[in-house]
């Protein structure tokens, strides 16, 4: 394979100004959780198939030992009458190139499919074991932010200060290419690993936005399971504090 491929499933579909919802692997998985949790939900049907020489050098196991190719795929469903396309897959580009190469392919496909909007999902990381509930957003205009400020997102001056790396953060700066309205929102999350916690908040942001209601129970297991995970964490941390701070049996040895 020398270039990325874009393999169609279904030959003709039929759409109505649908918008585009990212939600590739990144920070804390945190657009992964959502996006593929929507796709479930609103039971969307897998209507492309990506593949690259820029995904990691891989095949997947499934369950029955056969293997299958490293891929990301765009699925179709509806919400509240609105046409929603998804993308969602195992593994962003390995390679800059390969960033810049598949955001055209999927803007160019945007373009062709009619798309009127492009929301991308991801992880904001804090680097601190403390949920913060809140939903970070950018927007490739003025009119868009002012928008989006009504679902309780918060734009913060130059924030991220260190930008977006990946699909989340140049599908919103390329989509103007392509005359088409892109805002990137972003759970809050430590960064350290998968935060269903921060999905489920975000989840709820993108609801509103769609005006529908899903069923969060499977976020919710997942959270449970997380949140013991985080406490042992936590303990581990406070523990480390401990012992950077207690004397040692040298010191003690001077105080009289």
């Amino acid at each position: 394979m020398q270039e990325s491929t874009l393999i169609r499933l279904k030959k003709e579909i039929e759409l109505e100004k649908p918008i585009l919802i990212v939600g590739l692997p990144g920070v804390g998985l945190v657009g992964k959780l959502v996006a593929e949790h929507l796709v479930s939900e609103l039971n969307a049907e897998k209507v492309f198939e990506v593949y690259s020489p820029h995904f990691p050098p891989q095949v997947l196991v499934n369950e029955d030992c056969t293997v299958r190719p490293v891929s990301n795929s765009i699925y179709l469903g509806k919400a509240n009458e609105q046409d929603v396309l998804f993308l969602v897959g195992d593994h962003q580009s390995a390679s800059s190139q390969g960033h810049y190469e598949l955001c055209t392919l999927y803007l160019k496909l945007a373009a062709e499919l009619g798309v009127s909007r492009i929301y991308t999902l991801g992880g904001y990381p804090t680097g601190k074991l403390v949920h913060e509930n809140v939903v970070l957003g950018v927007a490739n205009s003025l009119e868009l932010i002012e928008e989006i400020k009504a679902y309780g997102v918060e734009f913060r001056e130059a924030e991220p200060s260190g930008g977006i790396v990946g699909a989340s953060g140049l599908l919103v700066a390329f989509s103007r290419l392509e005359n088409l309205d892109a805002v990137c929102l972003m759970g809050m999350t430590p960064g350290y690993l998968m935060d269903p916690k921060s999905a489920q908040n975000l989840l709820g942001v993108v609801c509103q936005i769609l005006g529908i209601e899903v069923d969060t129970t499977a976020l919710e297991e997942k959270v449970k399971e997380m949140e013991s995970v985080v406490e042992k964490l936590k303990e581990k941390e406070e523990m480390q504090k401990f012992q950077a701070t207690r004397p040692s049996e040298e010191d003690l040895r001077y105080i009289g």
